[in-house]
């Protein structure tokens, strides 16, 4: 799978924020973690120099780098990150390095630019400009906060760090307290989908309610037979007791009806068998439906398949449950 496929830990949706840097004179920090992709604004100048979207450091005159500390959204394992420089053309950074480390509860960030126990993930490395510089990672720690280092200086527009979630299970978990155990905090990946043309299928495991339409994961229009669907392997083995299917922003385009079927498959992500979870039920356009009786009792499971008919779009997919 392409590392750019799996969650960005640090996205500002998740949680992620940028803390701390040595220096943001042309262009602020918090720019690194924005959902949006990054712009350009002809003729645009601040009271500092031309605006850019990005973290921008002045030119540097002595010795040294610039950095930037950053608290991923969900700690996790990183297998790549992408630093993307678009629109930096004649002053992004000549090379970049990246640091992570492991530190729980919500430190001060004057701590953790000092001993955090840092490892080096990614070593220094040349970039290029007004490009999406990508980079694989090969570690099987779980951090929480990365340090990018930029040489000797400038500017960086959007700084992604895909990986899997892992979530501190110690603190989750309480003898017969519900949990999601789709969202993507607690570990929920949606692992395939038959289409997601419109919208990203990860959308429907995001925290909080959708913001609007595209905030949702939805299929193009389906012209022959069959129908969509979607598999979300849970982020722990559970038993389900309430599933939420949120249709909320589709109007005219939410599905007639939805199902889901279960699995407990001991391999991950390859289930050679599915239980039918909850039956075929109509929707309603634009409106939150809470499947409570609806819900099987079958046991423990892994992944859920939510199929829709015959297409359309979900804002949210909840599957709450105790761990197994």
């Amino acid at each position: 799978m392409d590392f750019t496929d799996l969650i960005d830990l640090a996205a500002e949706r998740l949680g992620g924020a940028a803390l701390l840097a040595n220096d943001e004179f042309f262009a602020p920090k918090e720019n690194l973690v924005r959902a949006a992709a990054p712009v350009w604004r002809e003729g645009e100048y601040t009271e500092r120099g031309k605006w850019m979207d990005g973290w921008e450091t002045r030119r540097r005159r002595t010795p040294g780098y610039d950095w930037c500390i950053l608290r991923l959204g969900c700690p996790g394992v990183i297998r790549g990150t992408v630093v993307d420089t678009s629109f930096f053309t004649g002053n992004f950074p000549e090379s970049c390095s990246i640091d992570a480390c492991a530190v729980e509860g919500v430190p001060d960030p004057a701590r953790l630019a000092g001993d955090a126990g840092w490892t080096e993930i990614l070593p220094r490395t040349a970039l290029q400009g007004n490009a999406r510089n990508t980079f694989q990672v090969r570690s099987e720690e779980r951090f929480t906060h990365v340090r990018l280092n930029i040489f000797p200086d400038g500017g960086v527009a959007r700084l992604r760090v895909h990986g899997m979630v892992a979530p501190d299970w110690a603190r989750l978990v309480r003898p017969g307290v519900e949990l999601d155990l789709a969202a993507l905090e607690n570990g929920g990946f949606a692992i395939a989908t038959s289409d997601m043309f419109y919208g990203n299928r990860q959308n429907l495991l995001l925290p909080g309610p959708s913001l609007l339409m595209s905030d949702g994961w939805e299929t193009r229009r389906r012209r022959g037979p069959g129908n969509e669907w979607v598999v979300v392997r849970l982020g722990a083995r559970g038993i389900v007791r309430r599933v939420i299917v949120d249709t909320s922003h589709f109007k005219g385009n939410a599905p007639g009806e939805c199902s889901l079927d279960a699995a407990d498959s001991a391999e991950a992500d390859t289930p050679s068998s599915w239980a039918e979870l909850v039956v075929r039920t109509p929707l309603q356009p634009h409106a939150v439906h809470e499947f409570l009786a609806e819900v099987r009792d079958i046991g423990p499971i892994t992944h859920v398949r939510l199929s829709i008919f015959p297409d359309g779009g979900v804002a949210r997919l909840r599957v709450h449950g105790v761990i197994a």
